[in-house]
């Protein structure tokens, strides 16, 4: 542990620095995410293994994600649907009713048996049988006729996913073929007929071999006699369920549906599923490899519950690693042979984190933020469905708007936040959190490093420079974060700062820090007289000569010298360069899996923290594009990036996606923003979000950038009645007297327009408080439409 209670990111998690052994505790079993109730018995992670996660639209939480049905063009409302159903019902039920009791005679209705001469026929089972079966062939038909009048088919149809999944359990349940449907009913149809037939007296053949096997001697009202009778009655009972289960295919219904509080498991349906879960949870890929003890060792500690979903992830992640190379895989199965789940723990030694405030699945590494409002704003696909955010969203960085209480900071950054610090845990991820003391980004034990601007207790101190090493690189950055003006202004400051920094580097083999650029800048001629003697001695005329340019170009009236001092007297009031024994930290260590958090300077320094929070965002896309290794994914999350969107900002996160790395920009309202870069900035990310609350002239540039869309447009025109005769007429004239309004007949006319999907006064005045609209883009290139969202 460091003094100020944070801890040493580096360190072997193995050993202590006395060098005794230490295993980490294991985390606490992670919550399973909708969890069908069925499987109550297994292990926390089992469960949580088996939930599905079926591929979907960008931005759609995957466990347990159930697809809509296509959109029906001609779909009736519920109270349509279910009325009409219900009057259906109600009139085949009252003609049924009127036909058993024989109120009304219906002669045509048994013609066909007179036809057939059913009463002549001497057999009393034929004469019994053959009304019985026309009956229930008319009853048959009447259900046909009058459930299609009820649009029974549709109400089916919009009900069946639900029947079937409560019936089953199962939150995944496909629709049933329909041939194997219909062959199921018609065989429980036909089964239950026969059945009908052989108990109410018409068909009593079946007794014949249970009289010829009981003696004589048993007479009816023994008991012997009544519990045989009984016991043949079950059996034939079950003979008829397994000759029409057999006809109709029962068993493959079974299969495919089977009831889970029967069964006491959920056996995914398919082939091809059972053998994922199998991969997943019987660790068949190393027992395939030949790392049979290693998958012993983890599935032991799956069924005993040490093993959390971070572990899970963790060794996964080393597993795909040994994919990708084999030679690998002797070192992979004696770590976990020997370390079992606590195998690759991050260099910290945590296994998870101290609290979770969202809901998270390291499988897909994604963390849910909301849920999709089910109304016709919404696309067909995410209306009722939970949104999420993952790599693949963040890569094309996400830019939010909202006003202060919007729920930007405690609903989507700090969520983004806690997931990229989980799969850092993991070895997936690098995550730098940026933001005031009082953000809520987490707490200090969810961090490596801590970084407190101006706290002479902290660690670590910001590099001034990042990880440049380069004089132009390094005047770049810099005049980037102190102007963050256009183009020419940063050059020209560059320029000013090179011809600096280029001969302090010179002369003393290091870049200067805040004080001495500042006093060079001022021209205080002790340090200046300093530094030219000590650039004599180190040979480096050339650079004499930039500081002969400085001194010319200072005594010009638009020289930026004066104005680049003044920026860096601020950052030396907040403490920037207080003197402290603290290591600096720059965007090049983000090769690691690093958890940061950086506190900009406390309230009365608000200039200052905006230039350190230009100065991380420049450090960040220079350095991460830059990097020799990219395959930890890496993100920068700026809570507040108010005065931190520059020009060269703005190129840089163009450039983020195919850096693997990305940015969370929390954004007060576009006016923070120049206007010349407001639409660079919305065209430079991928994942865009507008928060209720926003201005109209903020919903204006979201609105243009999410286009429009094809809809159709109804025009209603109203025109007076005049057609009819006199008695029509009358009874209009009559309304009209009493309505003091005309009859008016309705002319439709629809039409295809092409309307913009969210205008800006929908989204100044139609967004619900803790409610946003996001649309997203994956890092493949698929585009996702705008959503409203119930964040939480």
């Amino acid at each position: 542990m460091n003094s100020d209670g944070t801890r040493e990111p580096w360190r072997t998690p193995q050993e202590t620095p006395g060098g005794t052994p230490v295993v980490p505790p294991p985390p606490a079993a992670p919550p399973a995410p909708r969890a069908p109730a069925d499987e109550a018995e297994l292990p926390p992670l089992k469960r949580w293994l088996r939930v599905p996660r079926p591929a979907a639209r960008p931005g759609v939480w995957r466990p347990g994600h159930v697809p809509r049905p296509p959109e029906d063009p001609d779909r009736l409302s519920d109270r349509e649907l279910h009325g009409g159903a219900l009057l259906a019902a109600l009139t085949g039920w009252l003609v049924w009713s009127l036909y058993a009791n024989d109120v009304f005679v219906f002669g045509w209705v048994t013609e066909p048996l007179d036809w057939l001469g059913v009463a002549s026929w001497e057999a009393r089972g034929a004469r019994v049988a053959v009304p019985y079966l026309y009956e229930l062939l008319l009853l048959v038909a009447l259900v046909c006729a009058f459930g299609r009048l009820g649009n029974a088919p549709r109400l089916w149809r919009r009900w069946r996913p639900t029947v079937l999944r409560a019936w089953s359990g199962r939150p995944d349940i496909e629709v049933q073929d329909r041939r194997v449907t219909v062959r199921a009913a018609a065989a429980l149809v036909a089964a239950y007929a026969v059945w009908r037939l052989s108990f109410n007296g018409t068909w009593l053949f079946w007794l014949d071999p249970f009289y010829g096997a009981v003696p004589d001697d048993w007479g009816h009202p023994m008991t012997a006699y009544t519990v045989a009778y009984n016991i043949y009655y079950v059996l034939y009972t079950l003979l008829l369920v397994l000759l029409f289960g057999a006809l109709g295919d029962w068993r493959a219904v079974w299969r495919r549906f089977p009831p889970a509080r029967l069964t006491g498991r959920n056996v995914a349906g398919s082939a091809r599923e059972r053998a994922e879960v199998a991969r997943l949870t019987e660790f068949t890929e190393l027992r395939a490899a030949g790392a049979g003890e290693a998958a012993e060792r983890l599935l032991a500690e799956v069924d005993g519950g040490t093993m959390g979903d971070l572990d899970y992830a963790r060794i996964q992640h080393a597993w795909r690693s040994v994919v990708a190379r084999p030679t690998e895989l002797p070192a992979f199965d004696e770590a976990v042979r020997r370390d079992g789940s606590a195998a690759f723990v991050h260099p910290s030694g945590d296994r998870d984190l101290p609290v979770r405030a969202a809901q998270h699945d390291l499988l897909t590494r994604q963390v849910r933020i909301g849920t999709a409002v089910d109304e016709e704003r919404n696309a067909h696909e995410y209306r009722g469905v939970d949104i999420a955010l993952d790599p693949a969203l963040l890569n094309t960085s996400l830019l939010a708007v909202g006003p202060p209480g919007a729920g930007k900071t405690g609903r989507v950054v700090r969520p983004v936040v806690e997931s990229l610090c989980l799969q850092a845990l993991a070895g997936q991820a690098a995550v730098v959190a940026v933001g005031s003391a009082a953000s809520g980004l987490g707490p200090d034990a969810a961090f490596d490093i801590v970084l407190r601007v101006g706290d002479p207790a902290s660690t670590h101190q910001l590099a001034l420079y990042g990880a440049a090493h380069d004089t132009d690189e390094a005047a770049a950055l810099l005049s980037e974060a102190l102007l963050g003006g256009t183009q020419a202004e940063t050059r020209e400051a560059a320029a000013a700062l090179v011809q600096l920094i280029g001969p302090y580097h010179a002369a003393y083999g290091r870049l200067p820090g805040v004080p001495e650029l500042r006093a060079m800048l001022d021209g205080a001629p002790a340090l200046l007289a300093s530094l030219r003697e000590d650039l004599a001695l180190a040979g480096a005329h050339h650079q004499q000569r930039e500081l002969d340019a400085r001194e010319r170009a200072a005594a010009r009236p638009d020289d930026p010298g004066q104005r680049l001092a003044d920026r860096l007297a601020v950052l030396d009031r907040a403490g920037f360069s207080v003197e402290a024994a603290a290591r600096p930290f720059s965007m090049a260590t983000l090769v690691h899996p690093l958890r940061v958090r950086i506190d900009l300077p406390a309230t009365g320094h608000t200039e200052a923290g905006r230039i350190i929070t230009r100065l991380l965002l420049a450090q960040f896309t220079t350095a991460v594009v830059n990097r020799p290794d990219r395959s930890l994914f890496a993100v920068l999350v700026l809570d507040d990036a108010t005065a931190a969107v520059t020009q060269g900002t703005v190129r840089g996160l163009a450039q983020l996606r195919g850096a693997n790395a990305g940015a969370v920009l929390a954004l007060r309202t576009l006016d923070d923003v120049p206007p010349e870069l407001r639409a660079g900035l919305l065209g430079a990310v991928g994942c865009r979000m507008a928060f209720a609350g926003i201005t109209t002239w903020d919903a204006e540039h979201f609105a243009h950038v999410w286009g429009t869309a094809w809809t159709e447009d109804q025009d209603i025109t109203k025109t007076p009645d005049r057609t009819g005769g006199f008695v029509r007429k009358t009874v209009r004239g009559v309304r009209r007297l009493f309505t003091g309004r005309d009859t008016t007949t309705d002319s439709v006319t629809v039409r295809r327009v092409e309307r913009q999907r969210w205008s800006a006064s929908e989204l100044a005045h139609r967004v619900p408080p803790r409610h946003a609209v996001l649309s997203t883009t994956s890092a493949a290139g698929e585009p996702g439409p705008p959503v409203l969202v119930r964040l939480g």
